[in-house]
């Protein structure tokens, strides 16, 4: 693998995760939206990861690699789906959208679980700079070396 290439697994993985991020961040943002352009409440995305490598198991990289260069590529977003979880229920009789009843259907998003998919995206994205610096440094030790 060449110092390249694990630049650009991090990258990859950089992209994604500020995609990720823009999703909680949209959840968050219409955490109250009850009509949509549809008409309905908005409903919370996920963001589904996959790998570039066509899902290889993890053993089958060991197999191939052996010391070998190997051709790993990343990750990437695969799809962004919407959350099939029903929506809340509010009791809110003064609310415009509010049924006969006064309940008021509202977005499926729980601001507790975009808080914890936020502070795991913003892990997940400074481990990638981490290994970004470690692959960067490497790459600068090894041009002193020719001096």
């Amino acid at each position: 693998m060449s110092i390249f290439n694990s630049i650009n697994i991090s990258a990859s993985g950089l992209t994604a995760e500020r995609l990720r991020m823009d999703i909680v961040t949209k959840n968050i943002a219409n955490a109250n939206t009850t009509r949509t352009a549809n008409g309905t409440p908005y409903r919370r995305q996920v963001a589904i990861f996959k790998s570039k490598d066509n899902n290889m198991p993890f053993s089958e990289y060991l197999r191939r690699s052996n010391g070998k260069a190997s051709n790993l590529t990343g990750v990437e977003i695969s799809s962004i789906q919407n959350d099939s979880s029903p929506y809340k229920k509010v009791y809110e009789p003064g609310h415009p959208d509010a049924d006969e009843s006064g309940y008021v259907l509202m977005p499926n998003v729980d601001i507790v679980t975009e808080m914890a998919n936020m502070i795991s995206a913003t892990r997940a994205y400074e481990a990638n700079v981490t290994a970004l610096n470690g692959t960067k440094s490497m790459a600068l030790k090894a041009l002193e070396i020719g001096k």
